[in-house]
């Protein structure tokens, strides 16, 4: 299977309790941001993600109550850095211990200290290392030499250890498709699991020109989309289709919430208009409907995977057709 049996699973089994309590709309991701502090200040990334500090992360309490609050059965633990966060091993035992799957998002810098060795491998854990093109593409966006060969060593080091890895790459106005398929190649080499490939959003607080607009997203997914049928890409067919204009969904920002230093940032893990202290006032006073329709100046240029994939697998109950196929990727992939 694409994804494994218990998280495809689990995933359903959410999805049908909260059909059975009518609700429309509930979280499948929350995005966990312990800390704002970083190792790194890459050039797409938002200013608070790398000038943070470490005395202003989230409590190991507060990010647990978090997401009891919010249910979701999936939580990306980034950042900042992650393995920068000192409670990160009894974060990880504690969201295991309630079943969830973890995608440990890093940059790889210090998972030979952080992670192997003290963290041990297991089912519900996924690490998921950013690797934005080869050696002197990655290395030129993270502003730093050397992260591209400390990334890879670092993922064929995990396959050896038996963690399960996965890979996330974001493309730029700039990024060549050539150099994304040198990558896929690279990275199947070293054994990876599943490959992400998303279009870069524009945060608000990144002066750097690189991201794309939503012609130059089409244009480029056309190319990512027949690369899915090659590697073993983790976006849906559906999602990979809209991101290449061939077809259109609504967002869902409510699929994928975020918790940060600040509390829930709304609308979405991509623009923080707001920040709320309680699940409550976040869930039940952000206009979900307004952020759906997308006629936001600041949406008009996402076709992000956190606002889209959940819309994709949302609207397969309209066509038995995606349902055979969506069914068939996961279980062929």
């Amino acid at each position: 299977m694409r994804f494994p049996f218990h998280i495809t699973m689990d995933s359903i089994k959410h999805q049908v309790r909260n059909a059975a309590k009518g609700n429309k709309r509930y979280p499948m991701v929350m995005m966990l941001e312990p800390l704002y502090t970083c190792n790194l200040a890459c050039l797409g990334c938002s200013t608070e993600r790398h000038t943070g500090k470490l005395k202003d992360r989230v409590a190991l309490d507060d990010c647990l109550k978090a997401l009891d609050a919010c249910g979701a059965p999936i939580v990306s633990i980034c950042g900042g850095e992650p393995t920068l966060y000192p409670e990160l091993k009894e974060l990880i035992d504690a969201i295991v211990a309630r079943k969830r799957h973890i995608y440990l998002c890093t940059n790889a810098l210090l998972l030979d200290e952080k992670v192997f060795g003290k963290i041990p491998p297991r089912k519900r854990l996924t690490i998921n290392i950013h690797l934005d093109g080869m050696r002197d593409t990655h290395d030129k966006v993270c502003n730093r030499k050397g992260v591209f060969d400390k990334a890879l060593a670092m993922l064929r080091e995990g396959k050896r250890l038996g963690y399960h890895m996965y890979t996330n790459t974001t493309v730029f106005r700039e990024t060549s498709m050539e150099e994304v398929e040198e990558l896929c190649n690279v990275c199947v080499e070293a054994g990876v699991d599943g490959m992400l490939i998303a279009p870069g959003y524009h945060y608000e607080t990144v002066a750097h020109d690189i991201f794309l607009t939503q012609h130059e997203i089409t244009e480029k997914f056309k190319r990512v989309l027949e690369l899915s049928k090659k590697y073993r890409l983790s976006s849906t067919p559906m999602y990979l289709e809209f991101a290449a204009g061939m077809r259109n969904y609504k967002c869902s920002p409510w699929s994928t919430v975020t918790y940060t230093p600040k509390g829930w940032k709304g609308p979405c893990y991509l623009i923080g208009k707001q920040f709320y202290e309680s699940w409550d006032e976040f869930w039940n006073t952000v206009d979900w409907a307004y952020w759906e329709s997308r006629q936001d100046a600041l949406c008009q240029n996402c076709m992000m995977h956190s606002g889209f994939e959940a819309s994709a697998v949302f609207e397969l109950k309209h066509s038995p057709r995606d349902m055979v196929r969506m069914a068939a990727w996961n279980l062929l992939g």
